[in-house]
């Protein structure tokens, strides 16, 4: 695996692409001169500490150039990030269940208390805004290839035309330069790249930068899977998103956006069609003094493994299920005691977050993602979430907002729903239907042979009508023909060996569908 360009790309409103000159925060070219065991007093810590910063420092010695700089700057964050590991796994640090307090009332604010739209203000906050996107998921997990980006959601659109499509309206409108921002990953930023030139001449200004690579780590040895940095693509991984913070400043993005006279920073998950430019939320970020905002809705039934804000020990803090006591596993998940989770939209103060790199690190809380690899080898991967440096910011909160902000597309059953008549669709942004007489969104749970977007589509000869819909259930071998719709609670059943044809033009109306079916047309 080649390591990722070390410089970012940016498409410029001309279409021309130029180069931002990557930083090394790290101050060397080796991890030699940065003592990364000073806090571990455990002598086998400090030795598995000492073996680790050997075994990354063959790495580095195999690059020369920019490279190795770049590499040794991700390297050093890498070795940061697994003596906290090892320092926390020796104390045994955990939450201490009874400090946390569901948020105080100045920590959430409501949706709706905020001002209202600010025309001549919002103009002026958009020139210092940039749209970061973490673009770094395969679309692996609904049968696709390459970035999740790429996958046709809406209209014969994809992630990124209707991103590409909102900010190139924002930007007409209020004549303003508002630039897409993409954090890839390895796994996704040689595709993206090649991706994005289409967008050439659109009014919209593309920046790249690449989160870090990580090696895998044996947990048996504690030592790295890859002998080089050129090493077989499996044994590295992207740590987690709460990585964007050093990955920006590592590219050199952040400082370049701060010259560009950007202040503020919108970031969210590129598969959240919900997660539009609000200048609602905009105008109150800028004019309440506030460093890190974060957009949390009510939670549902589906929402119950959601990260979400809290009060521990007096501070605002993002409490996410990884970190949770197996005991009270049941307390996270209840909707009464925990109300609302974490979106993932996130609106981040530039000149903070150069603050807080400049003169320290952002420690986040490490999630510990323990692996078997195909070779049955048990690996450890840490990362951190990008929520998770809430807690650094100064007078940082939640937002309660609509639940329309939360739109994630993880699976072939959000994509019906997306697909279907009950969304709208205007220079790229979603909206429900008029239509539809109920605010909720119906719950849909497609089975196996839906799991993948290639068998999905194959099963649909055009989006069923859905507007009146309350919950579908379908699993087996079941297809729809033209035109069908579907209301109140529609559950289909086939078998093993069974198959079911829902004709075109049918209408299922609170039905239960089960056995064979097939109507062939002549």
């Amino acid at each position: 695996m080649a390591i990722s360009d070390s410089a970012a790309d940016v498409t410029t409103l001309k279409g021309e692409v130029s180069t931002a000159e990557v930083s090394n925060s790290s101050g060397g070219e080796s991890a030699n001169e940065v003592d990364y065991e000073s806090g571990l007093h455990d002598p086998s810590l400090r030795q598995a500490a000492k073996a680790m910063k050997e075994e990354v420092n063959k790495l580095i010695a195999q690059l020369d150039g920019q490279d190795r700089k770049q590499f040794a700057a991700e390297m050093d964050g890498f070795l940061k990030l697994f003596a906290r590991y090892l320092s926390e796994r020796a104390s045994g640090e955990k939450l201490v269940w009874s400090k946390i307090r569901s948020p105080a009332p100045d920590q959430i604010k409501m949706y709706n208390d905020l001002p209202g739209f600010k025309s001549d203000s919002s103009a002026d906050y958009l020139s210092k805004l940039a749209v970061l996107k973490l673009n770094g998921g395969l679309g692996t997990t609904m049968g696709c290839v390459g970035p999740k980006s790429v996958i046709e959601v809406k209209d014969g659109l994809t992630f990124l035309d209707l991103t590409v499509k909102q900010i190139e309206h924002l930007n007409a409108r209020y004549k303003c330069n508002v630039p897409l921002v993409l954090m890839n990953s390895f796994n996704t930023d040689i595709d993206t790249r090649k991706i994005i030139q289409k967008y050439h001449g659109r009014g919209v200004q593309i920046l790249t930068f690449n989160q870090s690579r990580f090696p895998r780590v044996i947990k048996e040895s504690l030592t790295p899977m890859a002998a080089s940095p050129n090493d077989d693509i499996g044994k590295w991984y992207p740590p987690g998103h709460g990585d964007l913070y050093a990955a920006l400043k590592n590219s050199g993005l952040l400082d370049q956006l701060i010259s560009m006279g950007k202040e503020y920073l919108f970031v969210s998950n590129v598969d959240n069609l919900g997660a539009t430019v609000d200048t609602k939320i905009l105008d109150h970020f800028a004019e309440c003094g506030a460093e890190f905002v974060m957009e949390l809705t009510d939670k549902t039934k589906a929402d119950v493994k959601g990260g979400t804000l809290v009060d521990y020990d007096g501070n605002v803090r993002l409490l996410e299920i990884a970190q949770v006591p197996s005991e009270h596993l049941d307390d996270f998940k209840s909707i009464k005691k925990f109300k609302i989770f974490n979106t993932n939209n996130l609106w981040i103060s530039l000149p903070a977050i150069k603050r807080h790199l400049d003169t320290s690190a952002l420690p986040m809380e490490i999630i510990v993602n323990q692996k078997t690899v195909d070779s049955g080898v048990q690996v450890l991967q840490l990362e951190t979430a990008v929520g998770a440096a809430i807690k650094h910011f100064n007078g940082a909160h939640g937002i309660n907002v609509p639940r329309s902000r939360f739109l994630p597309v993880k699976s072939t059953s959000d994509l019906f729903l997306i697909t279907s008549d009950l969304y709208t669709l205007l220079d790229g942004e979603l909206a429900m239907s008029p239509l539809r007489q109920f605010s909720s969104v119906p719950i849909v749970k497609l089975g196996d042979h839906f799991k993948k977007v290639a068998h999905f589509l194959s099963r649909f000869k055009s989006a069923p009508h859905i507007l009146e819909l309350d919950h579908l259930t379908v699993t087996g071998d079941v297809t729809f023909g033209t035109d069908v719709m579907l209301r109140g609670t529609v559950i289909i059943v086939a078998n093993h060996g069974e198959r079911i044809d829902i004709p075109s033009g049918s209408i299922l109306d609170d039905k239960i569908v089960s056995g064979n079916l097939r109507i062939l047309d002549h």
